[in-house]
């Protein structure tokens, strides 16, 4: 499970997505997420769907790889769902003892499982086709105009791009510690949810441990390369915006204003 994770991997192909500006794939990411949350009819969910796939189908990203990162959140969204169905009133479709299940409760159930999923892959759509050095660059660009406020935008950049970077990273030591304990007779299988969990528990000191050694030995990698903050530094590829990143910031202009409207008809 946890190999399914795909936030903040990054899939190595040649594509119109892969080209565009890593500025306009993120304000592209944000305007989708924004969109999905807007909807209120499946007629609309339908339509992010298929904005979806057409994305995923141009970038060239096999969507086997991208179903992959709902694995691990699988239980959220289930939990959710049920979460949802049973704390709406409304007309009663099925009464199971104590807990009824509403009209109005399933829809919002079901439209809630569907934004985590579309959230998910929309978010990871992001991670998987912008490198980390351009996702960071591309940050900093869109935090550029809060300098004269004081806000370090370079450092924000680095800062979360890091961590989306080092989540494969640190998921990849996790699974080589888990590995280790299960040679030794440890049990993550069996048993009820809450004593996998406490079996879990003992993961966590080597893994804070190997967290603070790769912090630390990045930290003495940026110092010897005489890494002092984004103040005089210069990129030896400079992101410029392009033809293609006009004609998909008007795709995405077009994707709102569908959801706009269909928000306000339906």
């Amino acid at each position: 499970m946890i190999r399914d994770i795909t936030i903040g991997q990054y899939y190595q192909r040649e594509s119109p997505v892969h080209r565009l500006d890593p500025r306009t794939k993120i304000i592209m990411t944000i305007a989708y997420i924004i969109g999905i949350f807007l909807v209120k009819s499946y007629a609309g969910f339908a339509f992010a769907t298929l904005c979806l796939a057409v994305a995923i189908a141009v970038s060239r990203v096999p969507l086997s790889f991208i179903l992959r990162g709902l694995k691990p959140i699988f239980f959220i969204i289930l939990f959710t769902f049920f979460l949802n169905m049973f704390m709406y009133g409304g007309t009663v479709l099925v009464k199971i003892g104590p807990f009824t299940i509403t009209d109005e409760g399933f829809h919002t159930a079901v439209f809630m499982a569907i934004r985590l999923i579309l959230l998910i892959l929309g978010s990871s759509m992001l991670t998987l086709t912008t490198r980390p050095i351009q996702l960071t660059d591309g940050i900093e660009r869109l935090l550029s105009p809060l300098k004269r406020f004081g806000v370090p935008s370079h450092e924000l950049a680095m800062m979360m791009t890091i961590a989306l970077r080092f989540i494969p990273t640190l998921l990849e030591e996790t699974d080589k510690i888990m590995k280790a304990q299960q040679a030794r007779g440890a049990d993550f299988e069996s048993g009820s949810i809450f004593r996998r969990a406490k079996n879990m528990i003992p993961i966590l000191v080597p893994l804070f441990i190997s967290a603070f050694r790769i912090a630390q030995d990045m930290a003495l990698a940026m110092e010897a390369r005489c890494y002092h903050g984004g103040e005089g530094r210069t990129r030896m590829n400079q992101i410029r915006f392009a033809g293609r990143d006009v004609f998909a910031w008007l795709l995405t202009a077009a994707f709102i204003a569908v959801i706009i409207l269909e928000r306000t008809i339906l």
